[in-house]
């Protein structure tokens, strides 16, 4: 009896990998013509519609309190000049603070510390670029004398990139009949299509002299452009 129930045991163990095999096997496209493997491109342009800028404001005291102190100050005056203009809190990131000696060298002297230097700055996401210009003019004129950008991107691209889908996946078959026809063949079914990646476009800056903080500036503008995003897929067809 013992016998019959080990070796039962033994049979059915040796039809699980059996199964799992059959099983695998079924997912596996029975070619009965040629396969072609192709890449697909589709692109779209989009504006841009969020500009990412770094505020900040540089003081020099001569005591390290007085630095961060004043340095605070302004700073606040900044901020609260970005509230003013509607700019929402998780749109504005502290992105560093610093606190620096300065010294003066004289050439076979030790150095001399004459102060210290103090910087904070935020990055601050405008979602309304038409405002970008006057906002940035406004934070110049509440103390801050450091300014970098502004980064362009897209807000949220997942739609732009699902158009540059579709239009990869018609490349694709676009060009599977071209081949089809110049083999003087035919597409008979698509075999598979994975995405092999999508071109996110890094951030546009601008020339850094634009963006200088200057008394004699009458106006600052912000023309956005345009940005194209890509997405490539990988496709396989059966042609007979």
């Amino acid at each position: 009896m013992r016998k019959g129930i080990l070796t039962a045991l033994a049979l059915g163990a040796a039809m699980v990998p059996a199964a799992a095999m059959a099983q695998a096997g079924a997912n596996i496209p029975v070619l009965s013509g040629t396969r072609l493997d192709i890449n697909a491109t589709g692109e779209v342009t989009r504006v841009p519609d969020l500009a990412i800028i770094s505020a900040g404001v540089q003081t020099l005291k001569p005591t390290a309190t007085g630095a961060i102190e004043e340095n605070a100050t302004r700073m606040e005056r900044v901020r609260a000049a970005l509230k003013r203009a509607g700019i929402a809190d998780k749109d504005i990131q502290t992105s560093s603070i610093n606190l620096n000696p300065e010294y003066r060298y004289v050439e076979n002297q030790p150095p001399t510390l004459t102060g210290y230097r103090a910087s904070n700055s935020v990055n601050v996401k405008f979602r309304d670029l038409k405002r970008t210009g006057a906002i940035l003019d406004a934070l110049v004129a509440e103390g801050a004398n450091q300014i970098n950008g502004p980064s362009l991107t897209i807000d949220k691209p997942e739609a732009a990139y699902d158009a540059a889908r579709a239009k990869a996946i018609a490349a694709g078959q676009a060009r599977a009949e071209l081949y089809a026809r110049a083999l003087g063949k035919r597409v008979v079914r698509l075999l598979s299509v994975s995405e092999s990646g999508s071109y996110v476009p890094p951030p546009m800056p601008y020339e850094r002299d634009s963006m200088m903080v200057s008394a004699r500036a009458a106006k600052t503008e912000i023309e956005p452009g345009t940005q194209q995003l890509q997405v490539t897929l990988s496709m396989s067809f059966e042609l007979q």
